[in-house]
């Protein structure tokens, strides 16, 4: 009889043992990469239980220069995305879909510098300028540096060790700041291109391009759990 109660010991304690080391297992840390927007991503995710998964990743689309037209006015224009996030991934079901809200810290801008010839003639606001070789119109489009983000999206969930697939579908919220100068002899000769002619181009430009008050981010990807 005392040799049953041993062995019974044993096995509950194996059994407790066993069921220990699988609970391990499911709070896996997992390393993640996801391509899309905004760009390449590398990130780390740790479940802390069934329900909830915090992580953080970096992700870049590098530098780009392009030329591009913005209101009737030729503009060569120099870009760069790239950001750093921050998580909390809610699972409402048992599986991989969840809920994500977060935090980003954000270096993504874009410079645009008029491309026209000397010359040649640009209007600003309600002035047309005939340009001198130094003259150029500037535009600075900047997100903000610190956004929410809200989504949705699959994987991240607490599972055992081996890899995974993963998908995101979001945006970042935040007011794009949009800034217009103008400068050289023409254009910055403010009897000519009044205050009033640069913030009618400005309201035309933001019309245009300036009123981006949220970043889609759409990415899939793969992880691996340890």
């Amino acid at each position: 009889m005392k040799t049953f109660h041993i062995q019974r010991s044993l096995i509950q304690t194996g059994t407790a043992v066993a069921l220990a080391m699988g609970a391990c297992t499911a709070y896996a840390a997992e390393i993640y990469t996801n391509i899309g927007l905004p760009g390449v991503m590398l990130g780390y995710a740790h479940a802390i239980n069934p329900s909830f998964t915090v992580r953080g990743d970096l992700a870049s689309l590098g530098n780009y220069n392009k030329d591009q037209t913005e209101s009737g006015i030729d503009y060569k224009a120099k870009a760069s995305f790239s950001r750093l996030g921050i998580f909390g991934d809610y699972f409402p079901f048992s599986g991989g879909f969840r809920l994500t809200g977060g935090l980003t810290v954000n270096n993504q801008k874009i410079d645009l510098t008029s491309a026209a010839q000397p010359g040649s003639q640009m209007t600003v606001g309600d002035q047309t300028v005939t340009l001198a070789a130094d003259d150029r119109l500037y535009v600075a489009i900047k997100v903000p540096k610190a956004t929410p983000y809200i989504g949705l999206g699959w994987g991240h969930q607490q599972a055992n060790k081996g890899f995974g697939f993963v998908a995101d579908i979001g945006a970042t919220i935040g007011k794009a700041k949009l800034t217009v100068e103008a400068t050289g002899t023409n254009l910055g000769n403010r009897s000519l291109v009044t205050q009033e002619d640069i913030d009618k181009e400005t309201q035309e430009l933001r019309d245009g391009v300036g009123k981006i008050t949220f970043i889609p981010q759409i990415s899939l990807g793969l992880n691996y759990r340890f």
